[in-house]
């Protein structure tokens, strides 16, 4: 994995992969196979992620935890699509019929049961897919009682991908073994923020964080080595807040002396006025606000930005909550109405990006070998109930690994043709990674059917950042059912494993 994983895809770049073919109706559960040779030399590597806004490349290398991320992939079959209709077939056809996941016994498999060691791995999205703000979906605990052993131990490699970001990783393991009764490591944990690891160019520099709960002690966790808050922003420079008078101290802080040379932003703030103002003053000062500005700085400062969601489930009945992605909506259309130009990151991170879920792919990979489980990862299957973000973060990788076997199948051709043999068989990576939409969140099957034609709208609302583009082929889950127990039964079965 080479410097590109510093940045993410823009739309004007055009690096959107082309939409996957469609699956025929009346073969629900199989992909349409085109297998690509499996044997590679082992030097051949993968296609750069379709990552990115131009930006000049850090002087800085990666360091080892890229390099050790550069796992060589493997040519696999191509993923099937699915129609429009058929993509909302639980709403049609109800949970356990049609394109949806059928319904079988439930529970662990018998005592003394030893299946082979997975070859796939689970991705779960937590709220909306395990929980819906404090409460416990009841299919979670029903799904990890099918994915554990009798002693409570994880038979199959697991990570929770989540776009949470406001606390941290050791906390969200906490609750989720609370929420799932067992036990569950920060190691199986991915926040929005946690691929911020691997920028390490900005580690040593004084970095504006803005979000709301332990950003500090994130950002150090990360290993950002000093960072400057919002709030300590405000309380050096009073007079820039002047949304909420009652706040403005009494007394004078000392000012921030060292510039600051870029802003990452971890969540969405608690005040949104403040964080907005302060984080447009760093960009139009260019990291100093206590000075007068000579003119307007561009290209800005660079900004780092985690979760994209525009929307998030929680309790509420209404559907869904603002998230940071309704934020950074605000904070760039404030940046372009001021300055008359684009606000650009230099990266986005969490899902659906790229970079993401090969971090996650590195985790999954990580555990089973922790866990002594001896064959390759081949498969992920990504559980969310987000088609904007789950779904097509989940469908945008599958296609990098599709994109990824491709160019090696024709490195492997270019380079030394004779080497096509089953003993390259273990050098290869994950060949796929299946989108399971779940209707327990974001995503209710019941809002998609129209009752009189006229009502139907026929265009989809992109709900997806500025700088993806939109692929209506990306949004359609590789299958639709009712819950996560229902997900893992599926996954079960295509694998034949119990």
């Amino acid at each position: 994995m080479s410097q590109e994983i510093l940045t993410l895809s823009r739309k004007q770049n055009g690096t959107v992969p082309s939409p996957r073919p469609r699956r025929p109706p009346s073969a629900p559960f199989r992909s349409q196979q085109n297998s690509a040779p499996r044997s590679l030399p082992p030097a051949a590597q993968r296609a750069p992620l379709p990552l990115g806004p131009p930006r000049p490349p850090s002087p800085r290398p990666l360091g080892a935890v890229v390099r050790e991320l550069r796992a060589p992939a493997c040519p696999a079959a191509s993923r099937a699509g699915r129609s429009g209709a058929a993509w909302r077939c639980a709403a049609a056809c109800g949970p356990g019929e049609g394109l949806c996941a059928p319904r079988g016994r439930r529970g662990r498999p018998p005592a003394g049961a030893a299946p082979a060691p997975p070859a796939f791995g689970f991705l779960f999205d937590i709220d909306g897919v395990l929980v819906r703000g404090s409460q416990v979906v009841p299919a979670a605990r029903e799904a990890f009682r099918r994915l554990s052993d009798a002693g409570g131990r994880l038979r199959v490699p697991v990570v929770f991908l989540t776009n949470a970001g406001n606390c941290l990783r050791a906390a969200k393991a906490r609750e989720l073994s609370q929420a799932l009764g067992l036990q569950v490591s920060p190691e199986q944990v991915i926040l929005s923020h946690s691929p911020l690891r691997l920028f390490s160019q900005f580690h040593p520099k004084c970095m504006l964080v803005a979000g709301q709960g332990p950003v500090e002690e994130n950002a150090r966790n990360l290993g950002f080595k000093h960072v400057v808050t919002i709030e300590a922003l405000r309380k050096a420079y009073p007079l820039l807040d002047m949304v909420d008078q009652s706040r403005r101290p009494k007394e004078l802080f000392p000012s921030i002396s060292s510039n600051l040379p870029g802003v990452v932003l971890f969540g969405e703030p608690v005040r949104w006025e403040t964080s907005l103002q302060l984080i447009t003053d760093v960009l139009l000062s260019n990291g100093n606000p206590g000075a007068e500005p000579e003119g307007i700085p561009y290209p800005h400062l660079p900004v780092l930005a985690c979760n994209m969601d525009l929307l998030w489930m929680a309790e509420a009945k209404m559907p869904s909550r603002f998230g940071h992605g309704t934020f950074l909506l605000c904070l760039e259309n404030i940046y372009k109405k001021v300055t008359g130009r684009e606000l650009k990151y230099e990266a986005l991170i969490g899902k659906p990006s790229t970079v993401t879920y090969r971090y996650a792919e590195y985790l999954i990979k990580e555990q089973a070998e922790k866990h002594g489980w001896k064959a390759p990862i081949r498969r992920l299957y990504a559980i969310g109930d987000n088609p904007m973000s789950d779904v097509y973060g989940a469908n945008l990788y599958n296609n990098y690994l599709k994109s990824a076997q491709q160019n090696q199948v024709k490195a492997g051709v270019e380079r030394i043709p004779q080497a096509a043999n089953p003993q390259t068989e273990d050098n290869l990576g994950v060949e796929s990674c299946e989108s399971i939409l779940v209707c327990t969140g974001v995503y209710r099957h019941n809002a998609d059917v129209c009752r009189k034609p006229e009502e139907c709208n026929t265009e989809t609302v992109f709900h997806g950042h500025r700088d993806f583009c939109f692929d209506p082929s990306l949004v359609e889950a590789s299958y639709i059912v009712q819950d996560v127990n229902e997900a893992v039964q599926l996954a079960f079965e295509k694998e034949n494993w119990s």
